[in-house]
């Protein structure tokens, strides 16, 4: 069989039928792009694969991932194949060792027999463990606090080591809080178990939980509660495809944070979804989760500078109307 000629419009997307991976490919397909997801469905849902083929599979098969390799010839895989539940990653480590480090290695070595050189990386603000000062800069020290955070870091030595042995061009973009969901609600936010603030928030408000709960409320923070930065989950997609032309046209590897660069507290996004939605939205009080820092803000200046990137969702209103928007859908 003649291989495909390598149109530099292919891109093999991991975990594309994910929360964050199925904006990425809309974004992708949106600016002339062919997403092809390789997901195992494990977390992923098919029904959010709407802009490209859907390949199933592992990304510990290295011959099924081969086989995908070949069948569409991509020119960069972007990467977001991981479990990213942090208080699992401490009760079951292996499990977060095994698929997001050793996987990603597999990953890594079925692009170099591929002689696919262009990676981009989702990688998270969990990397820096609890910060010493905010906001959070890229050159800050990374002593992550778990083992969801560990094994991204692992990830990011990978890659620097792939890149002085094999020239792979690697983009890294360090996450602070994915909220939101598609404007036109085409896809969102959809997690079993689901533990992220803002749906915990609008599953309240639409009856189908009785009460939120706010873990600690004796931060040393104005209100007590813990404090992060929400960036809009198309705003992360969009930071994506910028990422993957500058490597397009002959971009140094490097690194980047992805953040508003504002932070808001829990109470005040609960005051915040209250007002979007008109509803009411009971919460009880209990004891502080195990590492949660008090504040988690993020600098973003430098894929500002380098990247040109821009947020188009600043306000913690606009994130949450999209996700109600998504969630009474």
């Amino acid at each position: 069989m003649n291989k495909p000629i390598r149109t530099n419009k292919c891109v093999l997307v991991t975990g594309g039928a994910g929360y964050i991976g199925a904006h990425a490919c809309k974004t992708l397909a949106e600016a002339g792009y062919t997403p092809v997801t390789y997901d195992n469905l494990v977390y992923g849902h098919s029904a959010a694969v709407k802009w490209g083929p859907l390949e199933k599979g592992d990304i510990g098969d290295r011959a099924q991932l081969e086989m995908v390799m070949q069948k569409y010839n991509p020119f960069a895989v972007m990467h977001f194949a991981a479990y990213a539940y942090v208080g699992e990653s401490v009760e079951n480590p292996a499990k977060y060792y095994r698929n997001n480090a050793a996987g990603t290695l597999s990953l890594l070595e079925s692009m170099k027999k591929c002689n696919i050189d262009k990676f981009i990386f989702s990688s998270t603000c969990a990397t820096y463990g609890m910060p010493d000062q905010i906001p959070i800069v890229e050159n800050h020290p990374q002593n992550p606090i778990n083992p969801y955070g560990r094994s991204k870091l692992m990830i990011e030595w990978i890659l620097q080591d792939f890149a002085v042995a094999y020239d792979l061009k690697y983009v890294s973009l360090r996450y602070f809080n994915a909220a939101g969901a598609d404007p036109s609600t085409d896809i969102g936010e959809s997690h079993d178990p689901e533990t992220h603030l803002i749906p915990l928030v609008l599953d309240v408000a639409l009856g189908q939980q009785n009460r939120l709960e706010i873990y600690g409320t004796d931060y040393n923070t104005p209100d007590g509660t813990c404090i992060r930065d929400y960036i809009h989950v198309t705003d992360l997609a969009k930071a994506h495809l910028l990422a993957l032309e500058y490597l397009n046209a002959g971009g140094l590897s490097d690194v980047f944070n992805l953040g508003n660069g504002n932070g808001f507290s829990v109470r005040e996004v609960i005051r915040a979804a209250m007002t979007v939605t008109g509803c009411d939205i009971p919460y009880v009080e209990i004891e502080r989760r195990p590492g949660d820092p008090a504040a988690l803000i993020g600098c973003s200046e430098k894929i500002r500078n380098t990247l040109g990137w821009r947020a188009d969702h600043n306000s913690l209103d606009a994130i949450i109307k999209t996700a109600w928007r998504w969630h009474k859908k």
